[in-house]
Order: structure tokens, then sequence, then C-alpha cells
């Protein structure tokens, strides 16, 4: 055999074996930009998250009712929520009405601030107050999985899946009340035209 060939030979061994590497990571991922796992479900938190397609933002949002002092005023502190995407996803969103495997969401919850600067009426963002995530990946029993990083400056590197009364309370919540699967397009205005269009929205969804 020729040094060409064996040279030739080698060249195809090295770019099979970097195929199937890539593969093995896909396989793992599910998409390129979604979920990374230690240990199979643990999850690792995305630096990245705010590189990625931002979706909508909203303020003082609460799905329970609001709690009042004795003189009507309320009391919970309003913060703003911003939610964000791994991009495949949102692609693919826009193409079928549907998440596929391997959808990450990062929920951003930041404080509200008032007052500052030249600022005078309004409310602009501020810290970052905590860090969780929403995850549809099949490797999980019903499909999806909910994390909390914990909160700004003692942030976790990875978090493992909800457990418990906690995730219960995430899981019914977002079966009963979200647009499209479990998630809250509904308030994803870009989106929710998208699920319209598609014919994707929860039966029963008003």
């Amino acid at each position: 055999m020729s040094r060409h060939s064996q040279i030739k030979i080698t060249w195809v061994v090295l770019v099979a074996l970097v195929a199937v590497t890539v593969a093995g990571i896909s396989a793992q991922t599910g998409t390129p930009d979604g979920p990374k796992y230690q240990n199979g479900t643990t999850l690792v938190r995305p630096n990245d998250y705010r590189e990625w397609q931002f979706l909508s933002s909203g303020l003082g949002m609460t799905y329970e009712s609001e709690a009042r002092d004795f003189a009507g005023a309320e009391t919970r502190t309003q913060r703003f929520q911003n939610v964000f995407v791994n991009r495949s996803s949102y692609s693919s969103f826009l193409e079928t009405g549907t998440w596929p495997d391997g959808t990450m969401f990062i929920l951003e919850i930041r404080a509200a601030a008032g007052e500052v600067s030249i600022n005078r009426a309004g409310r602009f963002q501020a810290e970052l107050v905590s860090l969780e995530a929403e995850v549809k990946d099949s490797r999980f029993p019903d499909g999806w999985a909910f994390f909390d990083f914990g909160r700004a400056g003692a942030l976790r590197d990875v978090a493992e899946p909800l457990t418990g009364e906690r995730v219960a309370r995430c899981v019914t919540c977002h079966t009963d009340h979200t647009a499209v699967e479990r998630t809250f397009v509904q308030f994803y205005p870009t989106l929710l035209e998208v699920a319209r269009d598609k014919g994707t929205l929860r039966p029963g969804f008003d």
C-alpha cells in the first residue's frame, strides 16, 4: 500500500470518529444549543442564555391572588420576568407551532427600579434576583422538567429536576392554563399568532 493511500485511509478514519462523536453529543443533548446535562438529568446552567431568543417580559406577574395589607395596598414586591428560549427550538416553533425535544426555556427574574438617574416615572429592570429553567426532553417521565438555579450571588452551576410538592404545582399550572403544550405562549405575542395559524393551541384554550 502506498503512503498516499495510507494517509487517505487515516483521514477517512478520523472523519468517521468525529462524526460518531458529534452524533453522540447530539443524541445526549437533543439539539446543539439545547440543554446540557451532568449524570444524565442534572442540568448545566447556560451562561450565554441572554444570546438566545428573547420571548417576552412581564412585570409583577403572579398566578395567585395579590397579597395586600390592611389598607388594601399590594405588599408583594414587583419584579420583571424575562423569558428566553434556545434559538433552534424557536425556529422550529415558527415552522410547526410546537416545541421540539430539546427545547429549553430560561426564566430570568430581575428587580424593578425607578426614580434613578433621569428616570422620574415608570419602572426599569435592575439587578438579577434568580434564575429558573423549563426543559422539554423525552428523558424525563412526562417529557418536561423544571429546574431552579437559585438566587443571584449564589447561583448554582447545575440543578437537579425539581421534585415533590413544588414541581407538582408547576406541572398542574403548566398543564391546565398554558396555550401550547406546557408553555405560556399566550404571554408571547409573536408566537401566539403562530400557534393560531398552525392550529396548535391547546384544546379548550380561550
